[in-house]
């Protein structure tokens, strides 16, 4: 029979999880339905130019925003919310806002300028260069407005609010998933642009979720203030945390791109069905981030007010609620798998179905692995910790994930289908790795409290 204090602590994790689920979800339905559009739309040729480029952009935003900068705002405000220090979870937001704006600035301009010459440097040739540059240079100026929003949400969440953030990514969805229907296929007076169009969407339902969220703000228990004066030990507080976080994600982000570049090399074919499979499955990721950021906002509440006990347990329920939805989808992608595919490109492309699908197969023996990464990377987050998911991490994707796919990826050119058993074999080793570490700190948790 489930205990009261775990019912209680799964609806004070579900009440935040729900809405960070929702939110992931949403955010990621931008890239599903770019895709799902621009491959009915022009098949292959159009898959492979949005994949690629949307996976060199969101590479580099997660490294630098979405999960370095915001995710450590969200763990210090928390715990300084939860020690009843509101001016200095105020001081940290505003810190982090500043530098973040700067960050989000560079990679912007970085973006915009060089789009070409990135793509080029990445192997992209011929028509996907082509469409993947303008796809590159009009969504640039959108994930600049993306990185801002990101680092807004980061501050909501530490204040235990994941309702803004999904209101937010709600924005987004609506305009997106209009405007790419009217400006990929020219419907109702609009001009027929393609791929650009997918990236006009973007770029547009991003502006107006970050004009959502600025108005939200005063909702907020402290103001914030982007023009507040850089003050050195806040900043350096901020960064100590960001940077293992930031570091973490490259760790993992950078492997998964140049395993991409990779994929790229066996054909269109592979690329495109590859890629299609990656899509799919980015979706039941979602619910892992969703309970990974409640943990984050909730173990860091907890270690601010010193019940340790309290964020032992958070931390516990999250990974049994997160295993228990990613191993749903583990079931929905082996049962349903081609037809999952099979939304995505022309119902006569019989072969990048068939292999989608193979694809998406072998990937759902990843999905409980990947829960228990996501969430236990949280809570040790939560408790302070960025350094042991970053090393963690940086051993599983550069010692095993990178030597193997670039052995029978790229020297051997076997079958796409040996990057998701290399993948599954990453995400278990890791998992195990995690729960090692944070059972060894559990006990010590235990002890003090």
């Amino acid at each position: 029979m489930l205990s009261a204090t775990f019912l209680n602590r799964s609806k004070e994790i579900i009440k935040l999880a729900i809405p960070a689920v929702g939110e992931m979800i949403l955010y990621m339905l931008i890239w599903v339905f770019d895709t799902l559009m621009v491959g009915k739309y022009g098949g292959q040729l159009s898959v492979s130019a949005v994949g690629f480029s949307s996976e060199i952009m969101y590479t580099f935003i997660n490294i630098l925003i979405a999960m370095g900068f915001s995710i450590s705002i969200t763990s210090i405000v928390a715990r300084y919310m939860g020690a009843q220090n509101l001016k200095k979870a105020n001081d940290l937001a505003n810190q982090g806002l500043k530098f973040g704006f700067f960050i989000a600035l560079s990679v912007f301009l970085i973006f915009f300028i060089f789009s070409k010459q990135i793509l080029s440097i990445a192997g992209a040739k011929d028509n996907v260069l082509t469409l993947g540059y303008q796809y590159m240079k009009i969504c640039s100026v959108g994930l600049f407005f993306n990185m801002l929003s990101n680092l807004i949400n980061g501050v909501f969440r530490g204040c235990k609010n994941t309702k803004t953030p999904l209101y937010g990514a709600l924005v987004l969805n609506i305009v997106n998933l209009s405007l790419d229907y009217v400006l990929i296929f020219g419907k109702f007076g609009f001009p027929e642009l393609g791929i650009s169009g997918a990236a006009y969407a973007t770029t547009i339902g991003n502006i107006l979720c970050f004009v959502f969220l600025l108005t939200q703000i005063k909702n907020l228990p402290f103001k914030l203030n982007i023009k507040a004066k850089l003050d050195k030990q806040n900043l350096k507080e901020l960064i100590t945390l960001a940077i293992p976080s930031s570091l973490q994600e490259g760790a993992f982000s950078i492997v998964r791109l140049l395993s991409v570049v990779m994929v790229m090399k066996l054909g269109s074919l592979a690329f495109s069905a590859n890629q299609i499979a990656v899509t799919i499955e980015s979706i039941s990721f979602m619910p892992g981030w969703g309970f990974a950021i409640s943990c984050v906002s909730l173990v860091g509440y907890s270690v601010g007010k010193k019940d340790l006990k309290e964020a032992r347990e958070y931390a516990n329920t999250s990974l049994l609620l997160a295993c228990i939805v990613m191993g749903f989808f583990s079931i929905i992608f082996l049962v349903f798998s081609k037809n999952l595919v099979g939304l995505f490109i022309k119902k006569d492309e019989i072969e990048v179905i068939t292999l989608g699908a193979t694809c998406l197969m072998i990937g759902s023996i990843q999905q409980i692995p990947t829960a228990i990464d996501m969430v236990l990377s949280g809570a040790l987050k939560g408790m302070g910790d960025t350094k042991t998911p970053f090393k963690i991490v940086l051993f599983c994707n550069w010692a095993i994930r990178l030597p193997l796919m670039y052995y029978f990826i790229y020297l051997k050119k076997m079958p796409v289908t040996y990057f998701w058993w290399i993948t599954s074999l990453q995400w278990t080793l890791e998992a195990a790795i995690f729960i090692k570490i944070y059972k060894d700190k559990f006990y010590k948790i235990k002890e003090i409290a």
